[in-house]
């Protein structure tokens, strides 16, 4: 790829560069702005072009924690945390990294350290591949070992991220037939509406009805629903239900693959808070489950100390602003 020579040359003869974050060239070679988590993304970038052995992300707290600390006062700082782990949180609500500068930094084998402008503190390493070792005293020993010993030491569950930011819509009594799922889909894809989950229940003896749940960003609700009203004849279903009143949360940890235990366990301390859930979906290292966004907070304080992930004490510090 490119190399950004005006940088390296400063940084070669000692002089510290400072770039603004934010910008990029559009195909066409306009100056344009990268969106929300540009800066990130721009440093996350510059650091693949230039080979740099780390990039560090400074921000008002000191790392990346087992969940947020407003809501689980007893969260502990995460002091490594694999590429694919972040990707989950991030993509799941945890708000300190942006989801395309944790992908830049995976694509290109960049190890990310998430710190506090505030502290001289070691913060939050990111890192899937063993480092270079000449890292060796930069970087804490677990950012060194491959993701396989580290597994071994590391907790089931890093953390837990949570989402407010969805709507649920539910279309019923939709004919059970092939072809019907895939068309609900097309008219929402249509309106450009994202979809995370989807739940289809099982049809009703003799029916041949069944329901299909879905949940999608509350930017995008209104739009998928006023195109499934427009098509209702030709989906022919009965009514559509809509609840924006719903939290998301996510269970993400590596060490998930190896341990059979960990939906059991989620799923009994859920019951045990009295949590009803609504849906649920799963990847390899993350499970996630629908609930009333009343109790999400709760949910995650019972699932949070059900891990073992609580603190002894509380060492979340956030230092101004309010995150980001």
């Amino acid at each position: 790829g490119m190399v950004p020579e005006r940088v390296a040359r400063a940084v070669k003869d000692g002089q510290v560069a400072i770039v603004a974050g934010f910008q990029g060239i559009s195909k066409d070679d306009d100056v344009t702005t990268l969106g929300r988590g540009g800066s990130d993304t721009t440093a996350v970038a510059l650091a693949a072009a230039l080979h740099a052995d780390v990039c560090e992300i400074y921000t008002d707290v000191d790392g990346l924690f087992s969940a947020d600390p407003r809501i689980v006062p007893k969260a502990h700082r995460l002091r490594t945390l694999t590429q694919e782990e972040t990707l989950e949180m991030a993509a799941h609500g945890a708000k300190i990294l942006h989801l395309r500068a944790v992908e830049f930094a995976r694509r290109y084998g960049v190890p990310l350290h998430v710190r506090s402008s505030f502290s001289e503190k070691n913060g939050t390493w990111i890192s899937d591949a063993p480092a270079n070792p000449e890292l060796k005293g930069l970087v804490p020993d677990a950012a060194l070992k491959s993701p396989e010993e580290n597994a071994m030491e590391k907790p089931v569950i890093s953390g837990i991220a949570h989402d407010r930011s969805q709507d649920k819509i539910t279309v019923t009594d939709v004919p059970n037939s092939p072809g019907v799922a895939a068309r609900v889909f097309a008219v929402v894809a249509e309106v450009g509406a994202n979809i995370d989950m989807i739940v289809q229940d099982v049809s009703a003896e003799g029916t041949g009805l069944t329901n299909i749940s879905f949940t999608c960003p509350d930017g995008d609700s209104a739009a998928a629903r006023e195109a499934l009203e427009a098509a209702r004849e030709e989906l022919g279903f009965r009514s559509l239900h809509f609840n924006p009143d719903i939290g998301i949360l996510s269970l993400v940890g590596a060490g998930m693959r190896s341990n059979p235990g960990v939906s059991a366990r989620l799923f009994g301390s859920l019951s045990e808070a009295g949590v009803n859930i609504h849906m649920i979906s799963t990847s390899e290292i993350r499970i996630s489950v629908v609930v009333d966004d009343a109790v999400l907070d709760e949910a995650v304080r019972a699932v949070h100390s059900a891990f073992g992930l609580d603190a002894q004490a509380a060492e979340a510090v956030v230092y101004g602003g309010t995150g980001r």
